[in-house]
């Protein structure tokens, strides 16, 4: 199969974007999926995402994990698909697409990108962590030191024998300031730490505010890739009008022979 790909990174998260309007991507074929977003063998890449034409919206976003598998909504990958239809000429400024978990906007301003997120209304508490899903389910743990903790492997039993075959993405944090935290993330699929998840600090934001740890309603999260900004609203018990704001980039784009 032959077919020209892109390569985007948000701030160290990278995916291989391939258009196909034409409908001529082989999407059921798991194992080409996993071969182009490997680190030996192909491109390499944390997913691969397909940009799909849509009866209504500008375009639909169809994701999956470095495994092969569809999956759950991605954050940065929702952010870098809103500038891979700009550089397409398919947007402008503003975007609106369709995504497993909905329907999302996005604002395109000079490499960065504000991606509107899911709702958050039900947050659960436990004794050392909070669950809750923003678009993907996560784990938000506090930990002291999150610079030399053990990701890998804290991450990876997490992920497996708490939350079982389905698993979650697991993220530590380190509150650095009133409204800055520093988050590492253990994401399933990828089965390893990414240099940043969209959808893990949208959650850690959340969860930091649920938790009292901050009574802001703008978020900064420093990554291993870099820093993200969540802004919220809170009614009631949910989180409304959620901001995912950060740069994305295109990096380089080939032809897969």
């Amino acid at each position: 199969m032959k077919f020209q790909f892109y390569k985007y990174q948000g701030t160290g998260n990278d995916f291989v974007l391939i258009d196909n309007r034409h409908d001529t991507f082989c999407k059921n074929d798991t194992k080409l999926i996993a071969q182009l977003c490997s680190r030996k063998f192909g491109i390499g890449a944390d997913g691969l995402i397909l940009l799909e034409n849509h009866p209504e919206a500008d375009f639909k976003m169809v994701y999956y994990n470095a495994d092969g598998n569809e999956s759950s909504m991605c954050g940065n990958g929702g952010r870098c698909i809103a500038h891979f239809a700009n550089h397409l000429g398919i947007v402008e400024k503003t975007a609106e697409f369709e995504a497993i978990d909905g329907r999302h906007t996005a604002e395109i301003e000079a490499g960065m990108v504000s991606l509107k997120m899911s709702d958050v209304s039900e947050i659960e508490m436990n004794r050392n962590h909070l669950f809750l899903n923003t678009g993907s389910p996560h784990h938000v743990q506090l930990v002291e030191t999150v610079s030399a903790f053990d990701v890998f492997s804290e991450g990876r039993k997490l992920r497996n024998e708490l939350y079982g075959k389905e698993g979650a993405n697991i993220n530590f944090v380190q509150q650095i300031s009133e409204n800055t935290f520093s988050v590492r993330t253990y994401e399933r699929g990828v089965e390893d730490e990414t240099l940043s998840c969209g959808t893990g600090v949208t959650a850690v934001a959340i969860a930091m505010h649920k938790k009292g740890l901050t009574k802001h309603s703008t978020v900064h999260l420093n990554t291993p890739g870099g820093t993200l900004t969540v802004t919220f609203e809170k009614i009631e018990n949910r989180y409304t009008n959620v901001q995912l704001q950060g740069p994305a980039t295109l990096v380089f784009k080939g032809e897969w022979l």
